[in-house]
């Protein structure tokens, strides 16, 4: 099994009761400017599943992954609709989404693979469709913690992008941590749009 995954099986509910709650209004606002109500949203990598929550509370045909099964028990039972089971390299939709929202979650997937991962974004996205990604800020790929993170800043990410022309870039933006304690923490926040 993936270490990352692992990790997140071994310690899901600790960081479902530290992510649940984290105030995200910033990003969500960033990212759902570009999707009218009833869009339907791809949330990859979801986690505790707050940010499927939020989406389908607030009207947003959501669907919701993640590559931990133990993640996928508590984003399940929190949000109330089936989170399904999958790693990103098992992503197999054709341009199915309004939106991909990726909080968090790419930053698991090394430089030798998030190229492939890209592709498989821009095909499960219909025509025009917003592709929201975080990374933590930086130019590394490091274990920490029992994770693999793999960290971006403009000029990294603007590298990477360069590998995918049918991706255009709307907007970058650095944020800061919104969990307690993580205040100093900086995050590197994409909006691409497919072509």
């Amino acid at each position: 099994m993936d270490p990352t995954i692992r990790y997140y099986d071994e310690n899901a509910i600790e960081f479902f009761e530290n992510t649940k709650n984290a105030d995200m209004k910033e990003l969500y606002e960033l990212f759902l400017k570009y999707l009218p109500k009833g869009s339907k949203i791809l949330d990859l990598g979801c986690g505790s599943g707050r940010d499927t929550k939020y989406f389908l509370q607030n009207g947003y045909d959501t669907v919701a992954i993640d590559g931990s099964l133990e993640m996928v028990k508590l984003s399940t039972q929190y949000t109330g609709k089936q989170t399904f089971h999958m790693t990103f390299e098992q992503l197999d939709f054709y341009e199915e989404f309004d939106g991909v929202w990726a909080c968090a979650s790419l930053l698991h997937v090394p430089r030798s693979k998030i190229d492939l991962i890209f592709r498989k974004i821009y095909l499960a996205l219909k025509k025009n469709g917003i592709f929201y990604s975080s990374y933590k800020y930086g130019n590394t790929e490091e274990f920490r913690n029992g994770r693999f993170f793999n960290n971006y800043d403009e000029s990294s990410f603007m590298a990477l992008l360069k590998n995918h022309p049918y991706f255009g870039l709307l907007e970058m933006k650095t944020t800061n941590d919104v969990r307690k304690g993580r205040e100093n923490e900086k995050w590197l926040n994409v909006i691409l749009k497919k072509k």
